[in-house]
């Protein structure tokens, strides 16, 4: 029997651990934080639960136009809040653990490291612990950046791990950075009730994605209040008393009750022996792998953000599968990041999949790009919904489907027949041919590959 030993119990390590355990290995899972890792402890789980109660306050605050008296102004309970977020993700840890434990994957609580080919310690609370396994896998994730010139004091400078501490609604929250994360919970906040300032050192937000996406949640966000302050880099984070300081390399000074640092992720790499295990370290920290999960030496994996491939919770978990079925003898298809599906929980949010206009830009790739306001929608007009819209990438002349955006409330649900559509190579007429409900705002997924039909 294959001993597999996996250092970290997040979504790389946890679904590894079932895969693994489903093929017959004997499976040791070594985690320091708790199972579910940062992903279902303090980041992706605690963090969609806070949104979706900034989204319900989102949508009974614009009842008024569907007919409905909201009488008072409606406040997030944080305290209640951040309860809720914190017992919910013990939950679901718990059912991680639960999961394990059917399936006779033996559990460690503690960190861990290698100590040489084939042999883990793992140091616990009753002391170390040595493993020996035939192959071992590297699931341990990332950390929140800070910068020597702004330190979280888990009061009023925080990281995104230090949020679901607070008991109160923070008065003016600062949150410095505009990728993912800090406009994740810029829009959070501001939909709490909060009064939201989001340092931005680009242009605009999420400089990474669809610019005719970030325009829409840019837009959203000044028109709910928010100020964006664009091309404007952070110098110094300080606290003064119950006031933070943020002062900007240009010499403004933004003062605010609460600074939430979104400065991206650092690898939790250290300390795990890799130098000795021959594991080679890419740029930023990050552990190389390859398209099966492999590293640079024998016999050892790595899955998830600790390889900072796409720092994604279904990427991890697909790495994590992918490394034991390889390792294991089982059927494995390599890791094809071009149909990752992936959706930021924006209000409203922003999904996407396959091929990005950049990308099609950068390549000289011929293809058709065709766009749907969600306003024109009948379904969206009954519900009151003003902002998103829906485009489709496709290859000229072919007009099969490579890519797709969708904008607009629940489009992490929406972006599923895009997503199938480009894992499966569909043209644009197969799925317009597919049947949708009437209403929907499905429909107009339907309705955009209808508009580029090319007459054959």
């Amino acid at each position: 029997m294959t001993h597999v030993a996996i250092i970290g119990g997040g979504p790389g390590g946890y679904e590894a651990a079932l895969v693994a355990a489903r093929l017959g290995a004997e499976v040791t899972v070594i985690e320091r934080d708790g199972l579910g890792g940062s992903t279902v402890l303090t980041d992706c789980v605690p963090s969609k639960t806070l949104i979706a109660t900034s989204d319900l306050i989102t949508e009974v605050e614009g009842a008024a136009e569907l007919g409905i008296e909201v009488p008072r102004e409606i406040r997030a309970d944080l305290a209640a809040v951040n309860e809720r977020v914190k017992k919910l993700a013990l939950a679901q840890s718990d059912d991680i653990a639960h999961r394990l434990s059917l399936n006779k994957i033996q559990y460690i609580k503690g960190s861990a490291h290698i100590e040489s080919p084939g042999v883990v310690v793992a140091t616990t609370d009753s002391g170390p612990q040595r493993i020996e396994a035939d192959s071992i896998l590297l699931a341990t994730g990332a950390h929140p950046r800070v910068s020597p010139e702004a330190q979280p004091d888990g009061e009023r400078i925080l990281t995104w791990e230090q949020l679901y501490e607070l008991r109160e609604l923070p008065e003016h929250m600062i949150v410095v950075g505009s990728g993912v994360t800090g406009a994740e919970f810029a829009s959070a906040y501001n939909g709490l009730g909060a009064r939201v300032t989001l340092v931005s050192s680009r242009d605009r937000v999420l400089p990474g994605e669809d610019a005719d996406a970030a325009n829409v949640i840019e837009d959203v966000f000044k028109r709910h209040g928010m100020q964006v302050m664009g091309t404007s880099r952070m110098a110094t984070v300080e606290r003064r008393g119950d006031r933070v300081l943020v002062t900007l390399t240009d010499g403004r000074v933004v003062e605010g009750s609460h600074c939430l640092l979104a400065l991206g992720s650092i690898p939790n790499t250290e300390g795990l022996g890799l130098d000795k295990a021959g594991v080679e370290i890419g740029d930023g920290g990050f552990i190389q792998v390859d398209k099966v999960s492999r590293t640079t030496a024998r016999g050892i994996y790595a899955a998830g953000d600790c390889t900072g491939v796409l720092m994604l919770a279904s990427v991890a978990a697909q790495q994590g599968r992918i490394a034991m079925s390889h390792l294991l003898g089982d059927t494995v298809r390599p890791l094809d990041l071009g149909n990752v599906a992936s959706n930021i929980f924006t209000a409203p949010e922003i999904a996407s999949v396959g091929l990005s206009q950049v990308e099609i830009d950068e390549t000289g790739l011929q293809a058709d790009v065709a766009t749907l306001p969600l306003a024109a929608n009948p379904r969206a007009k009954m519900q009151g919904v003003h902002d998103g819209f829906v485009k489709l990438f496709s290859r000229r002349g072919m007009g099969i489907i490579i890519g797709g955006v969708v904008v607009g409330p629940r489009a992490s649900e929406l972006i599923h027949s895009v997503s199938l559509a480009v894992s499966a190579s569909l043209t644009v007429d197969q799925m317009a041919e597919a049947f949708t409900v009437y209403p929907s705002l499905s429909g107009s997924v339907a309705e955009v590959a209808r508009r580029m039909h090319r007459q054959v």
